[in-house]
């Protein structure tokens, strides 16, 4: 599977989002992903009955690994519904000709950029294989599949989609929801947005029916129980459900056995490190199935375009030893002195994706701590204690001292900027600072209304149901 770059001129996503509704459409997933047709098979073809596509446990299993290669896509987790979370932030600087990049690091970003058409495309396909997959392993019968088996396929598939309608939440807020399998290829066309808190109780629904179909297994390529607590920690701090959002943490952080913080901060990742202690939930890549992300991030010299780089204000924060300690891995210098991102760098770009982190976890945690402390809570509150333990945590495995942090708001301010070094090439700085109403503050907005994506124009134009487009745009 080739992943193209969100800056290409060919995004397959938008070719394909120009002809239909290809969120709709489990059929144009081929059309996006054409090396990839091992994962396709169980696709439901125009000419083809979509009720053979998934008949057996060999096919079964194949629906679901589709599914996956979904999330891992070029337009998904592959590059560009990530690079929404960072470029967004205020950590990197755009250095191509494209304009359409240049819109998120503004704050403007237009309901024609491609950038948001390719990235909705591609979590509509990855919801659109999951529905394949909870709906019709079910009904298979083949003694091969047994009832376990089916479990832990259709509880994998209820993450999945579960993971792509938080993200829809977070990026776009109303978006329409869909559950059932696509039959032909008008089924979905004319299905109106659904509000923003019906998305996430829609990803919230997904993550409850997929918990008690996994087991409390350590997979961090696969989802299991631990993986759906993960994401409910996540899911809950962002709706601010602090009690809930510090119970799921803990279940990540008590299995000190299998997640852990390595030191140096470089461990899960240099020296070609992949599924370490460090993370819950990372997506593979191979030399058969690259990760984009390297290509924009590495200069020409390392085979790359550097296309984004960290920005000059980052650079002085994550080499300053006081913050940002030896998280200062994750910047070098090209033969023209000039910095780039080093989370991705293999060659060829194998990189992983790292979606869920333990190191988010214990973030996860102080901060709902924190928020359970009464204002001008100070160090000697129990959940301001337990919260700059956590942050204490993070800092001591990059090196750092304890923070200085003494009330509540002290330790908030601590914790957002805790992660804004700690996650800089991952896609929360942005999410982080709209959840907690702090990117007016630090981004200068002074529209809110741009917190929000909008919804493509191309998608707008052929299905009249996705208007009005959101307030702004």
């Amino acid at each position: 599977m080739k992943n193209t770059a969100i800056t290409s001129e060919n995004n397959p996503f938008k070719k394909a989002t120009m002809k239909k509704v290809l969120y709709t459409l489990s059929v144009l997933a081929a059309l996006s992903f054409s090396s990839c047709e091992k994962y396709l098979d169980v696709e439901p073809q125009a000419s083809i009955s979509d009720k053979n596509t998934i008949f057996d446990n060999a096919s079964a299993q194949t629906a679901l690994t589709g599914a996956y290669a979904a999330l891992a896509s070029g337009g998904y987790y592959g590059t560009t519904f990530q690079s929404i979370g960072y470029l967004n932030g205020d950590n990197i600087v755009w250095t191509g000709s494209q304009s359409q990049v240049q819109e998120f690091i503004n704050h403007n970003v237009s309901a024609d950029n491609s950038t948001i058409s390719g990235a909705w495309s591609a979590i509509y396909i990855a919801i659109s294989r999951a529905n394949q997959v909870i709906t019709k392993v079910p009904l298979v019968t083949d003694p091969l599949l047994t009832q376990a088996n089916k479990d832990l396929i259709v509880g994998q598939a209820y993450f999945i989609r579960g993971l792509a309608y938080f993200d829809l939440a977070r990026t776009w807020g109303g978006v329409p929801i869909i559950t059932k399998p696509t039959e032909a290829a008008t089924d979905n066309s004319g299905i109106p947005r659904s509000i923003q808190a019906e998305v996430y109780a829609q990803a919230l629904s997904d993550l409850e029916k997929a918990e008690p179909l996994l087991t409390e297994t350590t997979n961090r390529y696969r989802a299991t129980k631990k993986t759906v607590w993960a994401l409910k920690a996540r899911y809950y701090l962002y709706r601010g459900d602090w009690a809930n959002a510090e119970l799921y943490a803990t279940k990540l952080i008590a299995d000190n056995t299998n997640y852990k913080l390595l030191k140096p901060f470089g461990t899960f990742f240099q020296n070609d490190a992949r599924g370490t202690q460090e993370s819950v939930f990372e997506i593979f890549y191979s030399a058969a199935e690259l990760n984009g992300h390297r290509g924009q991030w590495q200069p020409q010299t390392n085979g790359g375009t550097r296309q984004w780089a960290p920005n000059d204000a980052f650079v002085a924060l994550v080499n300053n030893p006081l913050i940002g300690g030896t998280r200062s891995v994750t910047v070098a210098k090209d033969n023209q002195n000039r910095w780039y991102g080093n989370l991705y760098y293999r060659s060829p770009a194998t990189d992983p994706s790292y979606v869920i982190r333990i190191a988010e976890l214990y973030l996860i945690r102080a901060e709902a701590r924190a928020n359970q402390a009464s204002d001008g809570s100070t160090v000697t509150n129990d959940k301001i204690i337990g919260a700059l333990s956590d942050l204490n945590a993070v800092r001591d495995r990059a090196g750092l001292s304890a923070s200085p942090a003494a009330n509540k708001a002290d330790v908030l301010i601590a914790i957002e900027n805790e992660r804004r070094i700690e996650f800089a090439f991952e896609p929360h700085r942005w999410f982080d600072l709209v959840r907690t109403g702090r990117a007016a503050a630090v981004l200068n907005i002074t529209d809110n209304r741009k917190y929000l994506m909008p919804v493509p124009n191309d998608q707008i134009l052929i299905d009249p149901a996705l208007k009005p487009n959101n307030p702004g745009y």
